[in-house]
């Protein structure tokens, strides 16, 4: 399997299904549904709704029905990217440039964004539990939004995010900035990882086994964006290079230098690796993804 091309093809079809999925911008809500539209369909590697897939299908492989998990991917990009059009607002990374374009709140308005982000994120669990999508039985649909509301919130992503903030331009132990990768970056990326695991009904060995894959390809790819904000341009990443360190952000090469960051990421994704051993071939998407976190550019 060539990676980039097994990504592109993933990435085409999500495109498809986001677009699908998100109402049409009409009626009385048009501006407001808009502005939710304009940062989903922006672009953007899809990371967590692919690595959905490919768990779902290292457990169950032909015999997962791909309508089943569409609506569970594309509720973790709604959930990611509103947590993008957040970060980028004036109140906290202030950031004027989101893969490659204009952020949302330059276009909508600081109200508009933190609506459209809300927006999205209602909209996410919209797709989970409506029986509309897919034929999920009901035990699946409660544990997969557990899982997922358990990491986007105040014990995850949103916990991680008021860290990083709270962290900021202050001596901080390097204890604080593990947990703020674990939960404002990795949450997300672990819950996309067994909330596909759990949709193809996977058992408690599969389970715990997909957890901690989760856990280490979302720290690498932490580090890994770490490691890009200090080496890679702004162009390369569509966002605003170097800015943390501009805001005194808490990162791994703040602590360790790069090359030491670069070492940390590679070891994250070999644990990551590992913790497939005892899957088949149906596994290898997983494995070759691990690996692709390590090596992007952007």
């Amino acid at each position: 399997m060539e990676i980039k091309s097994y990504l592109n093809q993933q990435r085409l079809m999500f495109e498809a299904a986001l677009d699908s999925f998100i109402p049409a911008a009409a009626g009385d809500f048009k501006k407001h549904i808009e502005a939710m539209r304009y940062s989903l369909l922006a672009g953007g590697k899809r990371v967590r709704p692919i690595l959905c897939l490919a768990a779902a299908r290292a457990i169950a492989g032909s015999d997962i029905d791909e309508q089943d998990i569409l609506p569970v991917a594309c509720a973790l990009e709604c959930i990611h990217t509103y947590s993008l059009i957040h970060d980028d607002l004036p109140a906290m990374d202030d950031d004027d440039l989101r893969r490659g374009k204009a952020t949302n709140h330059v276009l909508y308005g600081e109200a508009g964004a933190i609506l459209a982000g809300d927006g999205l994120l209602t909209w996410a669990f919209d797709l989970l539990c409506n029986p509309e999508y897919g034929n999920l039985e009901a035990g699946k649909r409660l544990a997969i939004s557990h899982c997922i509301a358990r990491a986007a919130g105040s014990y995850g992503m949103v916990g991680g995010q008021a860290l990083d903030i709270a962290s900021e331009n202050s001596d901080f132990p390097f204890e604080t900035l593990k947990t703020i990768h674990k939960s404002k970056t990795g949450a997300l990326i672990t819950a996309s990882v067994v909330s596909g695991a759990l949709a193809a009904g996977a058992d408690k060995n599969q389970l715990a086994a997909m957890e901690q894959y989760g856990k280490q390809i979302g720290l690498a790819f932490q580090i890994v964006d770490d490691l890009l904000n200090v080496t890679a341009t702004t162009e390369q990443l569509g966002k605003a290079a170097g800015s943390d360190a501009e805001l005194g952000k808490a990162t791994y090469p703040a602590y360790f230098g790069v090359e030491e960051t670069r070492t940390r990421a590679h070891n994250a994704v070999e644990e990551a690796k590992k913790c497939l051993a005892a899957f088949d071939d149906k596994a290898e998407p997983l494995r070759l993804l691990a690996e692709y976190i390590y090596i992007r550019s952007h």
